[in-house]
């Protein structure tokens, strides 16, 4: 969670951070590849929804990434329909 001595710019360097290292190398590519594209331009409210999303495990994550399973109510938003289309587009060209 964001402290209040923390920038946004500090908060979304923290964030990529985190989606780049994750326990899984598909949840590292997924998440890195949409931090990398989408934080430099999501508000304070993106940014807690995205920082919910790191909260949970690569596993539950990859199952509503890839959309082989629903996301749960409290995660389903924008964002997290953002992320899953942006992983099911696959890398820009």
């Amino acid at each position: 969670m964001s402290t209040a001595a923390e920038t946004p710019e500090i908060r979304r360097k923290r964030l990529r951070f985190r989606s780049w290292h994750r326990g899984m190398q598909e949840m590292d590519l997924l998440l890195g590849r949409f931090a990398d594209a989408h934080l430099p331009s999501m508000d304070a409210a993106a940014l807690d929804r995205f920082e919910a999303v790191l909260r949970y495990g690569d596993q539950d994550l990859y199952g509503w990434i890839t959309g082989t399973q629903p996301w749960p109510p409290e995660l389903d938003n924008e964002l997290t329909r953002q992320l899953t289309e942006f992983t099911q587009r696959g890398p820009e060209k």
